[in-house]
C-alpha cells in the first residue's frame, strides 16, 4: 500500500525540488468546490491534470492512505504530511535555525517586519528596475514559503519546514543539505 504513495512521491520529485510544492499549488486548483479539501473525484481529476498517471485503482489507494481521519476528504495538511519524504533530525534542526534567524521578533512568525533587518531587497531585479517596492519584494519572498491557501504574508515554522522538505527530498546527503542551508542563511 505504501508503494503507491512512494510512486506518487517519486513522480512529484522527478519534477525537481519544487515538485511537491507544485503539487501543493495544484491541490488548490483541484479543489473544485472551494472547500479547502478534496473528495476522491477531485483528487483523481487533479492528479490527471497535474500529469501524474497512477491509474484509478492506485489513486483510490493513495487517497485512502492520505485520508488519515477517514473523513472521505483530504485537507492540504494531510496531503502534504503524507507526500513529503521524512527528514532526518539534523535537517529539521538546521531548518529551524534558519527560521529562528528570519524570525527576528521571536513571535513564531516570519513577517515583512522580520525581513527588513535580514533580507536585502535592493538587489532584487524588480526593485532595481523600479517595478516593485521593497514591501512587494518582501511579500514575494514570503509567498514562496506560504501555504497555498494562506497567502497572508506570515510564514509559520510548519510552512517553512514544508517548503524545505521539498528541497530536502532532492538532496541525498545530510552534510550537503546542512552546508547548503548554512550558506544560504549565513548560519
Amino acid at each position: 500500500m505504501a508503494d503507491v504513495l512512494e510512486e506518487l512521491r517519486q513522480q512529484c520529485l522527478s519534477r525537481g525540488a519544487a515538485g511537491i510544492k507544485g503539487l501543493g499549488r495544484t491541490f488548490r486548483i483541484m479543489d473544485d468546490d472551494g472547500s479547502k479539501s478534496l473528495n476522491l473525484q477531485e483528487f483523481q481529476k487533479g492528479l490527471e491534470t497535474y500529469g501524474v498517471n497512477v491509474g484509478l485503482e492506485k489513486a483510490k489507494q493513495i487517497f485512502t492512505i492520505i485520508d488519515k481521519d477517514r473523513s472521505g476528504t483530504i485537507d492540504f495538511n494531510e496531503f502534504l504530511e503524507k507526500l513529503r519524504p521524512p527528514m532526518s533530525s539534523t535537517r529539521v534542526q538546521v531548518i529551524k535555525q534558519a527560521f529562528q534567524k528570519l524570525d527576528s521578533t521571536g513571535d513564531g512568525l516570519v513577517t515583512i517586519e522580520d525581513l527588513q533587518g535580514v533580507y536585502n531587497s535592493k538587489h532584487h531585479p524588480k526593485y532595481k528596475s523600479g517595478e516593485w517596492t521593497e514591501e512587494q519584494v518582501f511579500r514575494s519572498f514570503l509567498d514562496s514559503f506560504d501555504s497555498p491557501y494562506e497567502k497572508d504574508g506570515k510564514v509559520t515554522l510548519e510552512e517553512f519546514v514544508n517548503y524545505y522538505s521539498g528541497v530536502s527530498a532532492s538532496i541525498d546527503d545530510d552534510a550537503y543539505f546542512v552546508t547548503m542551508m548554512q550558506n544560504a542563511w549565513k548560519l
